[in-house]
């Protein structure tokens, strides 16, 4: 049968059998005539060219064709609606009905990526839990996909309720942003300690709520509720169309981010609305100072979810200091979504408990709530050491006898097994190899840089030493290990041979207990992993 123009098209939808197109390539349609529905059975090599096939096309939606039907090899690149390849970017049209499957390629790193099958309802905790189980990860813990676009140096933590396909939708066509799989243990930490996110003196003291009540207290309570204070304070923004910084105040409220322009003045007169919480995101901003002339490195940016992804759409910020920026940033996330963010981190506690294998991990981690210095010493039992300094004394003395007992288990010559204890830290996930100092500090940044995460790396400046990359208190310290010899055996040493181990996992298992010359435990490992 030869097909011409609107009429042919017309009669193969209103008969209700059809004969034979083709012996090797037929379209049969069956009409009910209640329902109106139409049931095809479409060999792949011809394209189709009805959009909508659950219900009956109009007469408006075809057109004259005086072309015969040629079979089509690559039926999918004619309708990518139906296609199971997430082909890019669904800008300027709607997201694809839940219904249907996407390929999300999500990266571990600069060269790894791997390809996930998701819907449109996957949340970005379902694309961690799914990669974390394939990557053999041994804790799904603190996983997070961050939302990374190079060219305009922004990042971004994905929430886990967010939907992983509607966030894709609004990125620009042909854009090099990607999703990148790694540790955030920052994520949630400010519901664990709170006063350590909001200074005092960026709360602000015009909330009723602050009367007979501490700035910690305040903090405490609200964030436990899901809520957030007042945050005040001078930030540097940038001028738009310009190049220049200002120095403005800013005060950022549940009904929004407002700028005064005039000093600190909070007054109704004086406040100029910036934009509602609800159509903004908040992005970090790496590289700002070199990228957009920044006068500092802690710079974050806000944009409207429906504008285009474009500088000058982006409302640039400067903070004073990391504490500062961190400050913002996790009160912005606190007044958009509020109670979502403690219901998702009961959920990631909760499943947290539930993959711990044993009494003895959860023993670790709780560990620092739990554990107090004891006295043995006497006849009448254990005691509590109430004094800081007797605590540190006997710390230490606990030290010295568990390296005494360690170097004799250890007790073998280093000339038949050397090369075998010097290479046990090599499949640790904390060591990273000869990494630089510079990339380091980038790593744990970009991991969250909470109090306690650490990673080893080869030292670039004395050969066969390591160095100890440590978090505390926002800022990354260093501290170099060092190889000593002590008659045929050798030990690795941080304090100068007063403490000694006989290989790298040892001494970081003694410090994930014991402080000694470090200002906190070791805590939480960097890790980077291919997927």
């Amino acid at each position: 049968m030869e097909v011409k123009g609107c009429r042919s098209e017309l009669e193969v939808f209103t008969r209700s059998t059809i004969e034979t197109v083709s012996r090797r390539d037929s379209v049969s349609v069956k009409c009910s005539p209640s329902s109106q529905n139409l049931q095809m059975s479409t060999p792949r090599l011809i394209p189709l060219t009805i959009r909508n096939t659950h219900s009956i096309p109009t007469k408006r939606e075809f057109r004259a064709s005086s072309a015969p039907l040629i079979p089509n090899p690559f039926p999918e690149l004619c309708n990518p609606t139906h296609s199971p390849v997430l082909t890019g970017s669904f800008s300027g049209r709607d997201p694809p009905s839940n219904s249907s499957t996407h390929v999300l390629r999500v990266f571990g790193d600069a060269t790894h990526s791997r390809s996930v099958l998701v819907t449109s309802g996957t949340t970005a905790h379902d694309v961690c839990r799914m990669l974390a189980q394939n990557a053999h990860c041994t804790d799904e813990e603190s996983w997070a996909l961050i939302e990374h676009h190079s060219a305009l140096g922004l990042e971004r933590c994905l929430e886990d309720h967010e939907l992983v396909v509607q966030v894709q939708s609004s990125w620009p066509v042909e854009s090099d942003t990607k999703l990148i799989f790694r540790k955030n243990y920052a994520k949630y930490e400010f519901f664990k300690k709170p006063v350590s996110f909001f200074p005092e003196h960026m709360i602000s003291d015009s909330a009723d709520v602050t009367k007979g009540m501490t700035s910690s207290e305040l903090v405490q309570n609200m964030v436990k509720s899901g809520s957030c204070p007042e945050i005040q304070g001078f930030l540097h923004v940038r001028e738009s169309g310009k190049k220049s910084w200002k120095k403005l105040y800013f005060v950022l409220r549940r009904s929004g981010l407002y700028c005064s322009n005039k000093g600190q003045s909070k007054e109704p007169r004086h406040l100029q609305f910036i934009g509602d919480l609800e159509d903004l995101n908040v992005f970090t901003v790496f590289n700002g100072r070199k990228r957009y002339g920044a006068p500092g490195e802690h710079v974050f940016c806000i944009k409207a979810s429906k504008d285009r992804f474009r500088c000058q759409d982006l409302k640039l910020m400067c903070a004073d200091s990391e504490q500062s920026r961190t400050c913002w940033i996790t009160a912005f996330r606190l007044f958009k979504h509020g109670k979502q963010l403690q219901c998702n981190y009961q959920l990631s506690q909760s499943n947290a408990r539930l993959h711990k294998p044993s009494r003895q991990d959860s023993k670790y981690a709780e560990r620092e709530e739990s554990m107090v210095a004891m006295d043995f010493s006497g006849k009448s039992g254990g005691r509590v050491i109430q004094n800081p300094h007797e605590a540190q004394n006997a710390e230490q003395e606990e030290g010295h006898s568990w390296r005494k007992r360690e170097a004799l288990r250890h007790s073998l010559p280093t000339s038949g097994h050397g090369s075998q204890l010097s290479a046990v830290h090599r499949v640790q996930p904390w060591f990273h190899g000869g990494v630089s100092r510079t990339e380091a500090q980038r790593l744990l940044e970009e991991q969250g840089q909470v109090d306690g995460m650490f990673l080893i790396r080869d030292s670039q400046l004395h050969a066969q030493c390591f160095v100890l990359s440590l978090c505390h208190k926002l800022k990354t310290k260093h501290y170099l290990i060092i190889p000593l010899e002590q008659g045929d055996k050798q030990y690795y040493t941080m304090d100068d041979g007063v403490t000694l181990f006989t290989d790298l996992l040892q001494l970081v298992e003694f410090h994930q207990i014991n402080r000694g010359i470090l200002p906190v435990c070791l805590k939480h490992p960097c890790t980077c992993i291919a997927l």
